[in-house]
């Protein structure tokens, strides 16, 4: 199915990789669909489509999927018991998590794997409280407490969802054993030349149309959890690897270079981290799932010793 998700998103080579390139990211987007227009102005039509079906319908799934009741809300995880360690999974913004179904198959089988969709994507009902990292943070701690995984964990958050881990680490330090984020988002990555007035009208139109309700929601959080994380101090005395994506530095324009500074940024927030650049697009956990399984590996190998 992979291999068929692949040939849909071939039409254009590298579209795959530019279009899941999350909103962080809009010069790529931009650039995308730039060289489309001048080839066939109605082909970027078709392909947006074709890309956002795939990548919102996902090409496989992931074992042992589950629904639950928590605080009277229907929630949609994965959960594999194998081991005493357990690593969870943070997915990025608009993703659910077959996200990692290249990376969970292998780590579940020397240690407990726990992803989840947040609420309003998949399965996973909707609900009223506030969207910033804060609320998101407490409802995975509750979800985890309930399926009885006790902490410390191995933290895993891609985009999005790496900043999500960011703010768990550094308010609940004792909770976590590592943290590995991959290709994170920045704390400030809004901000600057990265704010969002700062990018093409057409651009946050179609955001606007195509991200979903919840998506929309946490996306105008993103500040706010970014502030919440630099108000806390820095996660440190253990293990952090930053996964960064090698090829969006070939990108260049004004937003590019914003992102890809920020990118570079990461590590410094997390003196003693070890950064290692995926010759990837933002999609690591898909484009390179090898990069992300040799990085929980790594930390797992550390805790057994």
């Amino acid at each position: 199915m992979d291999k068929q998700c692949a040939a849909v998103c071939g039409l254009y080579g590298e579209a795959y990789s530019w279009f899941i390139a999350t909103i962080e990211e809009p010069e790529r987007l931009t650039r995308l669909a730039m060289q489309m227009c001048r080839s066939d102005s109605r082909k970027i039509i078709l392909c947006i489509n074709l890309l956002i079906f795939v990548l919102f319908s996902g090409c496989a799934t992931l074992p042992d999927v589950k629904t639950e009741n928590v605080n009277n809300h229907r929630v949609e995880y994965s959960l594999i018991r194998s081991g005493s360690a357990t690593v969870v999974f943070e997915n990025g913004l608009d993703g659910k998590m077959n996200w990692w179904r290249r990376v969970i198959p292998d780590i579940s089988k020397d240690a407990t794997t726990f992803a989840y969709n947040r609420p309003g994507y998949g399965n996973s009902d909707g609900v009223s409280s506030l969207r910033d990292g804060l609320h998101i943070v407490e409802e995975l701690r509750t979800l985890l407490k309930s399926n009885g995984l006790t902490p410390p964990y191995v933290l895993v958050g891609h985009s999005y969802g790496g900043l999500l881990m960011q703010l768990f680490a550094r308010k609940y330090p004792d909770e976590v054993s590592a943290l590995i984020l991959v290709d994170s988002t920045h704390p400030e990555q809004f901000k600057g030349k990265g704010a969002r007035k700062n990018w093409p009208a057409w651009l946050r139109f179609l955001f606007h149309l195509y991200l979903s309700s919840a998506a929309r929601q946490e996306m105008d959080f993103i500040s706010a959890t970014g502030e919440q994380v630099l108000t806390l101090p820095a996660f440190s005395g253990k293990p952090v690897i930053v996964l960064s994506a090698l090829q969006p530095l070939s990108e260049k324009g004004e937003l590019a270079d914003d992102a890809n500074a920020k990118r570079k940024d990461i590590a410094r927030l997390y003196p003693g981290s070890q950064q290692v650049w995926v010759d990837s697009g933002h999609g690591i956990p898909l484009e390179k799932p090898e990069a992300v399984i040799d990085a929980v590996r790594q930390v797992l190998s550390k805790k057994i010793n």
